[in-house]
C-alpha cells in the first residue's frame, strides 16, 4: 500500500538512483562469486540476486507511480535479459525475473482508497454515492498514472473508473525534469538520441496525459473508429462523467494478457494477428494509432473479441510519413537497397554523404524487421523485440557507429514504437503467423488471406465514412 506518493524531483530522483546503484552492486556480488560457485551454486545465486532486483524494481517505481513506473512497465515487456545474459542464465530464471516485473502492469502497490475519494469527490462537487450506486473500493488495476476500480452506474450500468493519484501531475513533471538531466548526459555518446524527436514528444504527451478530458476524447474518436468491429472491441466511454482526474468507461469483463498467453498455440495465434492488426493496420490505415501497446491494455472477451484499453496516447500520422513507411517497406522486402538509402535520405533519416551504404541500410531493415518482411510461417520469439532494438545501439553489430548522430523525425520514431511493442507482445504470446501476408493488405492494398482479413475488409467495405 503506498501512503506516501513521492512528488519532488529530488526524492523521485534520489529513489530511483538509489535502485540503479543497487542493482550495479547485486550484479557485481554475482559476478565475483562465479570464481568460487559451482555451476549449480551459481544458478541458484542469479536466481536469488534476479528475484531480488525484480521485487526491488517493482517495489520503487510501483511506488513511485508516473513516467518511473511507465519505464518500468516499458522493462517489463522487453526481455531485455536475453539481451545482456549469457548461456548460464536458464529460461527458468528469466521467466521469473519476468513474472516479477509483469506485477508492473496492473498489480503494483495500490494507494489507500481513501485519498481516491477525495480527488473523485473533489472533481464532481458531490458524494460518491450521489454519483454511482454501487463502487468497490478494491481496485481492479493500477496504471501509471491512475487507479480503476469497478462500479454500478445509477441506471444499472457496470462501470470502470481510473482515478489519477493525488499529486501525479507534481511528480510527472518532476520526472521530466529528472529525464531532461539523463538525456543530456547522453550527448557525448549518442547525440541523435539526446535530441530525438520522440524524447521531447513523449515528455510532451506524457505531460498531456495528466488531464484524463484528452484521453476521454481519444477513447471517443478510438470507439467511433471500431465500432462494430467483428473482432476489435473498445469499451464504450461515459464522457458525462469524465472530469480533469476521473475516467469512466464500459466495463467488460475478459481473460488478462497472461492468461491469454496460456492459450493453445490456434488462440494465441488468433489474437496475435489481432493485435497486429489492430496496432499496425490502423496506424497504416487511419493514420491514427495509440502509441502505448502493452499487456496491461489487452484483454479477452468471452466472444473472442479483443478489448484494447488506455487512449492517454493517440498518434495521428500524416500521409507524407505513411507513405515513407510504405514505401520502405515495399523496398526492402523487394531488396531494392539503393532505393531504401534514397528513401532514407530523402526523408532526412541519413545525410547524403553517410558512411552508411546502401547495403547497410538494407542489413539493418531487415535485422530489426525482418519478420514483417518475410513471406514465410514465423514464430515471434520472446526476445525479439529486445533485440531488434539493441540493432541500434550495440556497437558491435555495426550500425551504432553510423546511426548514432542521424535524427528520425518523431512520425517515424513512434512507428518504431509500435512496431516493436507489437513485436514483443507477439512474442510473449509466442504467436505464429505469415506476417508479411497479412501486411501486404496494408503495404501493396492486395485482398486478405487470412479468415480475419476477410471478416475486418467485409466490415470496411460497410462501415460509414468516419467524421
Amino acid at each position: 500500500m503506498v501512503k506516501d506518493l513521492p512528488v519532488s524531483r529530488a526524492r523521485r530522483g534520489a529513489q530511483v538512483g538509489k535502485l540503479i546503484a543497487g542493482q550495479a552492486v547485486r550484479g557485481a556480488g554475482v559476478t565475483l562469486a562465479m570464481v568460487r560457485d559451482t555451476e549449480e551454486e551459481h544458478l541458484a545465486r542469479t536466481e536469488r540476486a534476479l528475484v531480488a532486483a525484480a521485487e526491488d524494481i517493482v517495489t520503487v517505481l510501483g511506488s513511485m507511480k508516473g513516467l518511473a513506473m511507465k519505464a518500468g512497465q516499458l522493462l517489463s515487456m522487453f526481455d531485455l535479459l536475453s539481451v545482456f545474459t549469457t548461456a548460464r542464465l536458464s529460461a527458468h530464471q528469466r521467466e521469473r525475473f519476468q513474472r516479477k516485473l509483469t506485477a508492473l502492469y496492473d498489480q503494483s502497490a495500490p494507494v489507500p482508497f481513501a485519498q481516491l475519494r477525495t480527488v473523485i469527490e473533489g472533481d464532481y462537487g458531490r458524494r460518491i454515492e450521489e454519483v454511482f450506486a454501487e463502487f468497490d473500493e478494491s481496485p481492479i488495476g493500477a496504471a501509471s498514472i491512475g487507479q480503476v476500480y469497478r462500479a454500478r452506474l445509477h441506471d444499472g450500468r457496470a462501470v470502470a473508473v481510473k482515478v489519477q493519484y493525488p499529486g501525479i501531475d507534481v511528480a510527472i513533471r518532476a520526472d521530466i525534469k529528472n529525464l531532461a538531466l539523463v538525456v543530456r548526459m547522453l550527448r557525448g555518446v549518442a547525440p541523435a538520441l539526446a535530441d530525438h524527436a520522440i524524447l521531447r514528444e513523449l515528455t510532451t504527451r506524457f505531460a498531456e496525459e495528466i488531464d484524463y478530458r484528452t484521453e476521454a476524447a481519444n477513447h471517443a474518436t478510438m470507439a467511433e473508429m471500431f465500432a462494430g468491429h467483428p473482432f476489435v472491441r473498445i469499451p464504450a466511454i461515459v464522457t458525462e462523467l469524465c472530469t480533469a482526474r476521473v475516467l469512466v468507461t464500459e466495463l467488460i469483463d475478459g481473460q488478462r494478457f497472461e492468461e491469454i498467453a496460456a492459450l493453445p498455440d490456434a488462440e494465441r495465434n488468433r489474437v496475435g494477428e489481432i493485435l497486429l492488426r489492430f496496432y499496425l493496420g490502423t496506424m497504416i490505415r487511419e493514420r491514427r494509432f495509440t502509441g502505448d501497446p502493452h499487456p496491461g491494455n489487452i484483454m479477452l472477451a468471452p466472444d473472442g473479441a479483443v478489448v484494447f484499453l488506455d487512449f492517454g496516447l493517440l498518434k495521428h500520422m500524416d500521409d507524407a510519413a505513411v507513405e515513407f513507411e510504405l514505401a520502405c517497406v515495399r523496398a526492402a522486402a523487394e531488396y531494392r537497397s539503393a532505393d531504401l538509402r534514397a528513401l532514407f535520405v530523402d526523408y532526412g533519416l541519413l545525410e547524403q554523404d553517410s558512411a552508411a551504404t546502401a547495403d547497410l541500410c538494407l542489413r539493418l531493415v531487415h535485422e530489426v524487421s525482418g519478420w514483417l518482411l518475410t513471406d514465410a510461417e514465423i514464430r515471434v520469439a520472446e526476445e525479439a523485440a529486445a533485440a531488434a532494438l539493441f540493432t541500434f545501439v550495440d556497437p558491435r553489430r555495426g550500425y551504432f557507429e553510423h546511426w548514432r548522430r542521424e535524427y528520425a523525425p518523431a512520425e517515424h520514431a513512434f512507428a518504431r514504437r509500435v512496431e516493436y511493442g507489437t513485436l514483443a507482445l507477439l512474442g510473449k504470446l509466442r504467436a505464429s503467423g505469415n506476417w508479411h501476408r497479412i501486411g501486404r493488405e496494408w503495404f501493396y492494398r492486395e485482398p486478405p488471406r487470412t479468415e480475419l482479413g476477410v471478416l475486418e475488409q467485409h466490415w470496411l467495405d460497410r462501415r460509414p465514412a468516419l467524421g
